[in-house]
């Protein structure tokens, strides 16, 4: 049998792919997850995750100890919220329309959703993906109620919530660019090479400037390449030499292709992710989902 910790340390860095962050959600430290992965290896008698200095990632007999393992393990925390809810006779009906823009965030959010409907069975949630041309349409437009997306935010119609992800920087260039032999890069490099942007149209200017930006620190101009309108474009021209983009350091994990190598900043801020709604929204789930996030995101 194992043991919860043993459990919960595997389960949860399986999807962070990251001991920090594992640690951070659970509460315990660092080499406490370390510890408690190697000793869960030595019970298994295979290696579960390989570890360099730069990235964690299953095994194939990690990746098949998880889907053997997640099913049930979900299924006894659904179990147990649904009993507390009942306990608590609290009913919520209706639908909530939450959306995101990077895979981390949806993680959270559908393990928030299924948290949620275990808690209020008569309640349901959609699920919608939040596109960077466009960050706020959805939710001026009265299709979302709740977001997780890039911050900063500063619109008059669009509250604010608790900030969830601070995630590291990183810079996408082609396989064969000068940068990709390096160990990190600065954000004056930016001004020596092609940016991929998003088209703008959509987005206000401050938040370009934080994501894309026109000049580096010393103001030196950065050469504009393509202006695209979705993430996917942006991959595509990076892995085919058409310039660079920026991305979250963990980004590797999801967005990795053939031609493209990831290069961490050394000086940049970290991409902020937080929720969002429309100020004027009376969603009665709009607040248990809230909650319920709450809980399950790591601190900050």
């Amino acid at each position: 049998m194992l043991e919860r910790l043993e459990l919960e340390a595997f389960l949860t860095l399986a999807e962070e792919l990251h001991f920090g962050r594992t640690a951070a959600r659970l509460h315990v430290t660092t080499s406490r997850i370390s510890q408690t992965i190697r000793k869960l290896e030595r019970r298994v008698g295979a290696q579960l995750f390989v570890r360099n200095s730069r990235s964690v990632t299953l095994t194939a007999v990690g990746a098949r100890l998880r889907d053997d393992l997640l099913p049930a393990y979900e299924q006894i925390g659904l179990g147990l919220a649904q009993a507390i809810a009942t306990g608590q006779g609290v009913r919520i009906k209706g639908v909530v329309r939450v959306g995101w823009s990077a895979p981390w965030c949806g993680n959270l959010v559908v393990r928030a959703a299924a948290l949620l409907q275990a808690r209020h069975p008569d309640c349901e949630v959609e699920f919608r993906e939040i596109q960077l041309c466009d960050p706020f349409g959805g939710m001026r437009a009265g299709t979302i109620d709740l977001q997780m997306t890039e911050f900063p935010v500063d619109e008059p119609d669009i509250t604010t919530g608790r900030l969830v992800f601070a995630e590291p920087r990183s810079l996408m260039v082609p396989a064969g660019h000068p940068f990709a032999r390096r160990e990190s890069v600065s954000l004056e490099d930016l001004a020596d090479t092609v940016l991929v942007t998003l088209d703008d149209a959509d987005v206000p200017r401050y938040w370009m400037d934080r994501h894309f930006p026109r000049r580096t620190p010393s103001g030196r101009p950065i050469p504009r390449g393509p202006a695209v309108k979705y993430w996917s474009e942006v991959l595509v021209l990076v892995a085919s030499g058409v310039g660079v983009s920026t991305v979250v350091t963990r980004g590797e994990h999801f967005y990795a292709r053939p031609g493209m190598v990831f290069v961490p900043f050394h000086d940049a801020s970290t991409v902020d992710y937080g929720l969002m709604w429309p100020t004027a929204s009376r969603n009665p789930l709009l607040r248990p989902f809230l909650d319920i996030i709450d809980e399950l995101a790591p601190p900050v």
